[in-house]
């Protein structure tokens, strides 16, 4: 029996995930599990990279105490954050959490040399303050005169497992510097940064065998013998290989942190009318593009949760919201506001008086406010999906921890009218495994490892249920009203 280990980070957790395949199914086992969020140091934030690192080597001592002797081993974290290393291989300095506030000066002063307008061109990206593009045109100059290489995060924990330096592809293209013409870094977009192509390694395709891990870490630490395979390091490209959809009238809404709404194409879509609305065309494994729409997920509902000491649990604000009378109070979830507010309660509860809304007061009700607004989210890009690309989605696949929410599922296909499947919620890590098992020749392809995952875990689906259509309708046009503010 074969082994594969999936590193997977994000936002606030990360863990080590077995797969193995038995009998035509795809088991999952949890080796190990881990805490991860940005500190705010000196008015600034960062991410604590060598305890990630740390945490990964506990994670293969454990698989070793589990008895896995080899195994392969592929890495994904969240997207556009970055390492800088020195000539000798350092890093050089924090590695900043996309977050800071460093970036509201760099926006406009980028765009007065280039207009966002020529950037998306180029590039494809939606505008999000905290593209790398951005960060690296705040950051410190002389620190970054020193770098002679470029990571972004999960390259560097790459790096430091192999000393290999790479460049995945997938999560490149969200930094807003690869060109869709020439699949490759813009020199342009490096020269407004002052720096040039040999900052960044060679541009690495998913799949690609990377060698094994560093065999004195391998004698220090007593870790399995793991070969690196490069899966999708970005945590969205991984969540949507672990979509278990078939056909193409497909849409998928990755559930976490950010809820990122969209679909799988062959082709950039890079239109004013897509850059006038803001959806981004990031580079997926197996030459697609996640032609997608960022919105501000459960980050909402996980500041909330700290806001009231986290006395209750996800399930419990659930519960409590399901209890509350819907569509009393609704936000825009992705206004700039909500990004990193002193507190998440207090600034959803002051939009709602500048709206001249029912301001919510207790936690259930606050957590209603959050599922609402984005099942109208949903239900707004769903229709912009539609139109932008022509594909008419006959179905909604949501993956991640939001697929355990019953309550925003339902709702969600009531608001939009369409069905919804949800399921995995280890979609993430699935895609990870996916890519690992491709490149060793368990499975065929993408298509085979998408079967696989629907025959391998449970799939609840959520009919609309056609009540609630007077409310629905005149919520909707309350929340166009609020996107128009």
């Amino acid at each position: 029996m074969r082994d594969y280990v999936a590193v997977d980070i994000g936002a606030s957790s990360g863990r080590l995930v077995r797969g193995t395949l038995q009998d035509g199914q795809l088991l999952l086992q949890e080796i190990h599990r881990f805490d991860n969020g940005f500190s705010e140091r000196d008015g600034h934030c960062y991410w604590d990279i060598d305890h990630l690192y740390r945490e990964i080597l506990r994670g293969l001592q454990q698989a070793k105490k589990l008895g896995i002797e080899r195994c392969t081993l592929g890495i994904d974290t969240w997207a556009v954050d970055y390492a800088l290393l020195d000539e000798k291989g350092k890093r050089i300095g924090e590695v900043y959490a996309y977050r800071d506030g460093r970036t509201n000066a760099a926006v406009p002063q980028v765009h007065a040399v280039i207009p966002f307008a020529r950037i998306y061109e180029k590039t494809g990206i939606q505008h999000l303050a905290f593209n790398t593009l951005y960060q690296l045109y705040a950051h410190d100059r002389e620190e970054l005169a020193k770098a002679k290489h470029i990571l972004l995060v999960p390259d560097y924990l790459y790096y430091l497992l192999s000393g290999q330096r790479m460049n995945e592809m997938t999560n490149a293209s969200t930094t807003s510097l690869l060109n869709l013409q020439t699949r490759d870094y813009d020199p342009e977009l490096l020269a407004l940064l002052g720096l040039s192509r040999s900052n960044f390694p060679a541009l690495t395709e998913p799949g690609t065998r990377l060698g094994s891990i560093k065999p004195e870490l391998v004698q220090e630490y007593g870790l399995p013998e793991c070969e690196l395979i490069v899966t999708a390091t970005h945590d969205t490209a991984s969540a949507v290989l672990g979509v278990p959809a078939s056909g193409d009238s497909w849409a998928y809404l990755s559930s976490g942190t950010w809820s990122l709404i969209g679909v799988e194409r062959q082709e950039p879509l890079a239109t004013p009318e897509a850059m006038d609305r803001n959806y981004t065309n990031e580079w997926g494994a197996y030459g697609t593009y996640r032609f997608l729409k960022n919105i501000m997920g459960m980050w909402l509902l996980q500041e909330v949760r700290k806001d009231y000491g986290k006395q209750h649990s996800y399930a419990e604000l659930v519960e409590l919201a399901g209890a509350v009378t819907p569509l009393g109070s609704l936000i825009n979830c992705n206004d700039d506001r909500f990004l990193n507010p002193a507190q998440m309660t207090e600034e959803i509860r002051q939009y709602c008086r500048e709206t001249n809304q029912p301001v919510p007061s207790t936690p259930g009700e606050v957590a209603r406010c959050i599922f609402d607004s984005l099942a109208l989210s949903y239900d707004v890009y769903m229709q912009e999906l539609t139109r932008l690309t022509g594909q008419k989605t006959k179905t909604l696949h949501i993956v991640g921890g939001g697929a355990n929410n019953e309550l925003l599922c339902q709702w969600t296909a009531d608001v939009a009218g369409i069905p919804v499947e949800a399921g995995p919620t280890e979609s993430t890590a699935l895609g990870n495994l996916l890519v690992q098992m491709i490149s060793s020749g368990a499975i065929r392809d993408i298509s085979e490892g998408r079967e696989l995952i629907r025959q391998s875990f449970p799939i609840r689906t959520y009919a609309p249920r056609g009540n609630h259509t007077d409310e629905i309708a005149e919520a909707r046009e309350r929340f166009a009203a609020l996107l128009a503010r």
